[in-house]
């Protein structure tokens, strides 16, 4: 059967589906012609679905991007740029969190509208790891923290940051900087092989702290715990990412303890026009 299926009935023969296929195997061979898929075409296919979007007649249908399952596009709900830009500008870095669990089934969600991030070549390869035991981020924190120890008496301590020591002080008088007591730890992870990991990673996280944002919680990038399970064995057994995972980024997600009234000012953008 054919990996891409035109409705001759609903095809308006516009070539839309032709002219913006990023493989290019879908061919017209004129105005009057039905665009077809080339021959072999299966094998340069990316899967991306952009022939099912395009369509605005619903006419094309892919075996593996169904057009049953390819929504359309609700103009009701489309943001307008002042909405955007509020919304994209209240995103914080929650660094204080409620003693307060966050639902499996809302997780699953987050990472559901997270998968439509894009990837290098639509590959789709990252991978989910979630902890949301509170004796497992406890004892990941102090993994971390013992790494941390241990690079403050190693021979390159006079070369890490000046909070390193500071961090690991506080957490011995009892404040987590770690994982900051959040409910929820999230690793993305894509395999060593594939050189765009930490591209595709990096988008995937910041598509699931903005809808996590959208929900109401809060979400914190994990520079320590993620440099930490570079080096440390322990760590590297307890958080338990796929095999042959070496790209990955750690962030926490939980329920903001403080609501926020305002949008803070950044610096001004540095452009070079050439």
């Amino acid at each position: 059967m054919a990996l891409i299926k035109i409705d001759e009935s609903k095809c308006k023969k516009d070539g839309l589906c032709v002219m913006d296929c990023p493989a290019g195997i879908i061919k017209q061979a004129d105005k009057e012609s039905v665009p077809v898929m080339i021959s072999q075409g299966d094998k340069s296919c990316l899967r991306c679905g952009h022939c099912v979007a395009v369509c605005p007649h619903g006419a094309l249908d892919h075996d593996n991007v169904p057009l049953a399952n390819s929504p359309e596009i609700e103009k009701e709900l489309v943001l307008d740029t002042a909405r955007a830009n509020q919304f994209l500008r209240t995103r914080r870095s929650i660094r204080r969190y409620k003693d307060e669990p966050v639902a499996r089934e809302t997780i699953q969600a987050l990472i559901d509208t997270a998968r439509y991030a894009p990837t290098g070549g639509n590959s789709q390869l990252l991978a989910w790891t979630v902890h949301t035991d509170k004796a497992e981020l406890k004892e990941i924190s102090d993994l971390t923290v013992q790494w941390m120890k241990m690079m403050l008496t190693s021979e390159t301590a006079k070369k890490l940051p000046p909070y390193f020591a500071r961090i690991v002080a506080a957490y011995d008088a009892g404040i987590n900087s770690i994982t900051r007591d959040a409910p929820c730890l999230i690793v993305a992870s894509a395999p060593g092989y594939y050189d765009n990991g930490m591209v595709d990673l990096s988008i995937a996280l910041s598509y699931f702290e903005l809808i996590a944002t959208a929900k109401g919680l809060g979400t914190l990038w994990l520079g320590l715990i993620t440099r930490a399970l570079k080096f440390s064995e322990p760590l590297k057994a307890l958080v338990g990412l796929p095999e042959n995972h070496t790209h990955f980024y750690a962030m926490v997600l939980g329920h903001p303890k403080f609501k926020y009234y305002r949008l803070p000012e950044r610096k001004a953008a540095r452009i070079f026009w050439k």
